[in-house]
């Protein structure tokens, strides 16, 4: 019997992990973490699951020229080298008929929180060695922001460094209004790692120290009890209005902060018209905004005279721009903060995120860790991150994004590691259809999980509690160093040490390794760590030292002036890189783009889906699908922290008493929540902290339908992607629209199918292939 103890980091914080022949068997968090995550105790019996991808594996079907099957047809388990010369030669096939452009760098994901063993940069600095591919831009989590936000502030990057920390919250803030909660689940998390999880306790602090909170969102549970919080309930889909006609009361009560927006902002009169309706004909009022979104006038009069009295900041969640126009909720929110008197002043106006992850506003977000050069990338094309469907659906097709109008590629080859499309993609029943358009897709997986099951090729690959290595969260002021606390299974690889086989079969190897191993690797990335690191006046140990430490805290405060402070005090001396150097609450630039999803100023626009649609008729549910509170997205959903929040094996669904008793629905019931675009079943929870007709099942459960072969098969597991819209949030960001989605539930009185998502697919020997030739695969 082998036992190792050592260390580990991941996106929801830092362990000690202890494992018994190569077995993790207990978990504890780090000294130093304040709040700890339990998430880490999914590690506990993970890595010799029954759903590990233990040897190399390709899709009968593809061997045997078959492009159609993905997700329903047998695998033959191959040797390392024969893999890697499949790869290879597929690669070569692709570049050399159809050009790098046909190959997609499927990247997307949190993949691990290690520097070195970063899947995204690994997948892409070899597809750039190999000659390039077609990427993708923005985030899932919030393409909307990333694109909206530079045309109002400028500089994105200032913007998030300079709004309101907790610190300064805490000391200045009065009132502190959050759209979309502040949900403590999504703040176990950070990209990269956490050290020590503070961002809830500072919450908490600000609370004890005066600050009052409000929280405007369909689910009163969306922030920590300790918070004390004011319930704002809102129909999902309506806080634009909301904020529009809090402006509008601000306005009609003579309050708006007009010197700083006559002095510091662009749009001012176009505000007031819009408010006014002097064009649209509908005044934005509170009694016309209590229509849409059900919450009464008064509290509407109410929460307007709060925010125009007292030091007030404005913020909003991410999920807010994962809808249908949700560029609109950042415009509304920011125009909302720039009336109220408030923007520029400590603790007060606009900021974003606070709970979307652990670091939001609590240190600087420099970081002093170097990361693997990816090199240059000599193609051109590109598509908005949640447009992967549209892209293998269409190609030739145009598309808008931002102001430009570009072209889908046709891809004939989709490369993807780090992630899971099955788990964070929308409408999965389209995106099957999508999926199986490609000649080959090629994914590296330490299990067997849907996006492995739906690839032709699948490269088994270690954990990241099976490699050394270092990390530091965005944002976060600890470095954390990465034992190897288990070996891998016989046979299995990092992600690099594939793709250095394959670039060496492809010419490339030394460009890609530029001769280092792995470990090697890691040991250049703490020397150029060490040397940034020293730029910014920190001395990191040596590696050594490091390695033996296991972690290096950083004193990395906020160090730049309140957002708005410098543009409050002289626009003219402080100038924001906007076109007009003020803060653009109307954009001349997306004006001009003629998007009429989105114009150029904020204003309400009913999305394609919601409670006040004609459709609501038909499904009369409301369904948000939010982080789950026992893993990341869909990360160790076999771990047995995920297994502990689901009932029946299934994720779980929160409905109001109302509603369910509507639908003769009990505590604990197998429920069916369908739409147009699919079904899912999943367990109730009846839950009176929800808003009535509105339902809440969580991402994360590996994607498992009953017949894979049917057009819209039942998903087992409790996945909301099978309902969600895949839609682009407007022409301008082509943001992802999940929580823009209409759905009804009913109790599910048949038999209930077997669960099989942890299961590995069905393997068959080489012998039953029906032929010997690879030549023009998947073109059938």
């Amino acid at each position: 019997m082998s036992t190792r103890t050592g260390r580990t980091a991941s996106h929801w914080g830092s362990y000690i992990v202890s494992s018994t022949d190569d077995e993790v068997t207990h978990v504890r968090p780090v000294p130093e973490d304040l709040d700890p995550s339990p998430i880490g105790q999914n590690y506990r019996g993970s890595l010799q699951h029954r759903s590990r991808v233990t040897r190399p594996a390709v899709r009968r079907g593809w061997l045997e020229g078959r492009r159609h099957g993905r997700g329903t047809e047998p695998f033959v388990e191959v040797s390392h080298e024969d893999a890697v010369a499949l790869i290879a030669d597929e690669i070569d096939r692709v570049r050399r008929d159809h050009g790098n452009e046909a190959i997609f760098g499927g990247s997307y994901g949190w993949g691990s929180a290690g520097r070195f063993h970063h899947a995204q940069s690994q997948v892409h600095r070899f597809l750039n060695a190999a000659g390039g591919y077609t990427r993708s831009f923005n985030t899932y989590s919030h393409a909307a922001d990333e694109v909206v936000l530079p045309h109002l502030v400028g500089d994105r990057e200032w913007f998030l460094r300079s709004v309101p920390a907790w610190s300064e919250i805490a000391e200045h803030t009065e009132e502190l209004i959050a759209f979309g909660g502040l949900p403590r689940r999504s703040a176990q998390i950070n990209p990269g790692g956490v050290g020590s999880h503070v961002n809830v306790l500072s919450q908490i602090e600000a609370a004890r120290a005066g600050v009052r909170f409000t929280i405007v969102t369909p689910v009163r549970s969306d922030t920590d009890a300790e918070l004390n919080a004011d319930w704002i309930a809102v129909r999902p889909n309506t806080d634009v209005a909301l904020m529009l006609a809090l402006a509008h009361t601000i306005l009609q009560r003579g309050k708006a902060d007009v010197d700083f927006l006559e002095r510091c902002c662009v749009g001012w009169d176009v505000v007031q018209r819009e408010l006014r309706g002097e064009d649209d004909g509908v005044v934005k009022d509170a009694a016309w905004a209590s229509e849409i979104t059900g919450v009464p006038v008064t509290r509407i009069l109410e929460l307007a005279e709060r925010i125009c009295s007292r030091r007030t900041l404005v913020t909003v969640t991410w999920s807010l721009q994962r809808q249908h126009h949700g560029e609109q909720a950042y415009w509304a929110a920011i125009t909302l903060a720039a009336m109220s008197g408030s923007m520029g002043k400590p603790g007060g106006g606009f900021g974003s995120g606070y709970s979307s992850m652990h670091n939001a506003h609590v240190n600087d977000r420099l970081s002093p860790a170097a990361a693997l050069p990816q090199g240059r990338n000599p193609v051109s094309t590109y598509i908005p991150v949640a447009r992967i469907s549209d892209l293998l659906l269409n190609p030739g097709a145009s598309f808008d994004y931002d102001g430009k109008r570009s072209i889908y590629p046709d891809i004939r080859l989709v490369y993807w590691i780090g992630g899971n499309p099955f788990h964070h993609h929308q409408d999965l029943n389209r995106m099957r259809q999508a999926w199986a358009r490609p000649d080959t897709i090629i994914v590296h997986e330490p299990f067997w999980n849907a996006h492995a099951k739906h690839a032709d090729i699948v490269m088994p690959v270690a954990t990241s509690l099976e490699r050394t290595d270092f990390a530091i969260g965005m944002g976060d002021r600890w470095l954390g160093w990465m034992d190897r606390v288990a070996e891998a299974p016989q046979g299995i690889v990092t992600d690099y040490e594939i793709f250095a086989a394959v670039a060496e079969r492809l010419g490339c190897g030394a460009e890609f390794t530029e001769g280092r191993h792995a470990d090697a690797w890691v040991a250049e990335l703490w020397s150029r760590s060490r040397e940034k690191a020293a730029g910014m006046g920190f001395d990191l140990p040596t590696l050594g030292e490091f390695r033996e430490r296991g972690s290096v805290a950083l004193d990395m405060p906020r160090r730049v002036p309140s957002a708005f402070s410098e543009l409050r005090a002289d626009p003219v001396a402080h100038p924001l890189k906007t076109p007009s150097g003020r803060l653009e609450l109307y954009s001349a630039t997306v004006a001009g783009f003629g998007y009429d999803d989105c114009p150029g100023w904020a204003r309400w626009m009913e999305p394609v889906e919601w409670l006040g649609s004609p459709l609501a008729e038909r499904f009369p549910l409301h369904l948000v699908s939010p982080q789950p509170d026992g893993k990341l997205h869909s990360q160790f959903d076999h771990g047995s922290e995920s297994s502990s929040h689901k009932r029946a094996g299934r994720a779980v669904m929160r409905i109001h008493p109302h509603d369910a008793a509507q639908r003769d629905i009990s505590d604990g019931d197998i429920v069916r929540l369908f739409n147009d675009r699919g079904a899912t079943l999943a367990s109730a929870s009846i839950d009176d902290s929800m808003q009535p007709r509105v339902v809440a099942l969580p991402t994360g459960a590996w994607y498992d339908p009953v017949d894979a072969a049917a057009p819209q098969p039942l998903d087992k597991h409790g996945n909301p992607n099978v309902l969600t819209l895949d839609v682009g949030t407007s022409r301008l960001a082509q943001g992802p629209s999940a929580h823009t989605c209409l759905v009804d539930v009913e109790r599910y009185d048949g038999e209930l199918p077997t669960l099989t998502a942890f299961d590995p697919p069905e393997f068959v020997p080489a012998s039953t292939i029906s032929t010997t030739s690879y030549e023009g695969r998947g073109q059938k």
